[in-house]
């Protein structure tokens, strides 16, 4: 069942439901006040009848029954009968009896004080009377003839009306949820047409206020998010596919040399060297790309443990200075740290690796070989690490740039495959963090990582 027919059933069965209760309550209402109106009326005769028959000394019984004949105040069939205490009659209208009653009849009468009932198409109404001059049992009876009829009219009125507006309900309501679920068609429609070749398009977002303007909204946003992985995505794979084919092609190209003639064994000792170098690049590439892809993933299987960042700094130090004797670095540490202010939660090797990225950049492109490490804690919440150098500085259109991956921005005579800072980024974001960076023109370059400390990780 789709949205229109569901709306519109929805709202019909709520419209059904509340004209069933409106229109059972107003007849209700209706039956009973005509029922009250017209005993109390038939009550307000009988009383008339007697008052007539016991104050007025020069009229009987017969003369009583002539007048209420030719009464025009008198209720349709209306029946009067009078008792005194002893179940004596005193009075009783023209024609047969209604009902046949006893003894038994008048003592429920006087013990109840008032009974009504209907019997056929007649109100029957049986009554205590009292004045001044006795004690009277009454037995009235008449036929509501314009009150039956009025309450036959209301009940065809309701009927007629109930019906004509579930079929003019049912018409509206079908149009206006078609009118409803129209922009939904609407952005069905577009997003059907949206694939990977026009990921710019994006969903007309109306008024921005109501809910279809919102999920519009969300909607391009999430188009945006794709749009930019997609494109992500798909220079990632041409620069990869670049950056593997280039160090193939050579080693391929200085075999082929090789194979042409016979050589001596010095040159087949370099040309193997040369092609251990490239197949040691290609390794580390493959590494850092595998490494990339980890960090690139929204939700990995993460294997978080508590850790401390002083100690990884010192030994990811001790490693790269033992790997490069010309590189310095230099950590310093704010006086208001503890130790609560280095523990944290995340992946070590990962965190090791971007440490190691940020420390290699810092020594390797700065002129003296480098990078100055200073730890601060914010508000014992976060630890933030600036890792700065004095070298070459980074162009400023280039800095939303340079967490890009494979982009270059300094030095190309740098060996490098521009992978480091892009899976630094990752890592940074993948453990709840964030990374900046600062060029001042002849001055410095600053990267600045923040990390939260171990109760502040969510995962």
């Amino acid at each position: 069942m789709n949205i229109r027919t569901d709306l519109t059933l929805t709202f019909i069965t709520i419209l059904f439901i509340v004209l069933t209760m409106i229109s059972m309550v107003i007849y209700f209402f209706s039956s009973n006040y005509r029922e009250e109106d017209f005993y109390r009326r038939l009550k307000n005769r009988a009383i008339n009848t007697v008052k007539i028959l016991v104050d007025v000394a020069e009229v009987n019984a017969d003369l009583l029954r002539r007048m209420e004949r030719n009464n025009p105040a008198s209720l349709p069939s209306q029946y009067i009968i009078i008792y005194n205490n002893r179940n004596q009659e005193l009075y009783s209208s023209e024609g047969n009896k209604l009902i046949e009653f006893d003894n038994d009849f008048l003592y429920k009468i006087r013990l109840a004080g008032e009974i009504h009932f209907r019997l056929k198409q007649f109100e029957v109404l049986g009554f205590r009377y009292s004045d001044q001059n006795g004690s009277y049992t009454i037995i009235a009876a008449a036929t509501d003839v314009y009150g039956i009829n009025a309450l036959k009219n209301l009940r065809n009125i309701i009927i007629l009306t109930f019906f004509s507006a579930m079929i003019l309900v049912s018409v509206l309501g079908w149009l206006y949820a078609g009118k409803m679920v129209t922009p939904i068609a609407r952005i069905v429609k577009r997003v059907e047409n949206i694939t990977e070749a026009n990921l710019n398009e994006r969903l007309d977002e109306g008024n921005r206020k109501d809910e279809l303007s919102k999920l519009a909204q969300t909607f391009n946003r999430m188009l945006g998010r794709l749009q930019s992985a997609f494109f992500s995505q798909k220079n990632f794979i041409a620069n990869a596919s670049h950056e593997i084919k280039t160090p193939l092609t050579l080693m391929s190209a200085e075999i082929d040399v090789t194979l042409l003639q016979d050589r001596d064994k010095e040159y087949y000792v370099n040309v193997l060297r040369s092609v251990l170098g490239g197949l040691k690049g290609l390794n580390k590439l493959s590494t850092q790309l595998l490494l990339l892809a980890q960090a690139s993933i929204d939700r990995p299987d993460k294997n978080f443990s508590p850790i401390r960042i002083d100690d990884i700094l010192w030994e990811v130090k001790d490693d790269l200075v033992k790997a490069h004797s010309t590189y310095t670095v230099n950590i310093h540490f704010d006086l208001n740290l503890n130790d609560a202010s280095f523990l944290m939660e995340g992946d070590e090797q990962l965190i090791k690796v971007a440490i190691l990225n940020l420390m290699d950049n810092g020594c390797k492109y700065s002129d003296d070989n480098t990078v100055n490490i200073t730890l601060t804690s914010q508000q014992d919440k976060y630890i933030t690490i600036e890792f700065v150098n004095n070298g070459e500085w980074i162009e400023s259109e280039n800095i939303e740039k340079i967490f890009a991956p494979f982009f270059r921005g300094n030095k190309k005579t740098v060996k490098g495959f521009g992978i480091g800072l892009s899976l630094v980024n990752g890592v940074i974001k993948l453990h709840a963090g964030e990374i900046s960076v600062q060029s001042t023109p002849f001055k410095q370059t600053k990267f600045i990582i923040t990390l939260p400390l171990k109760h502040q990780i969510t995962t």
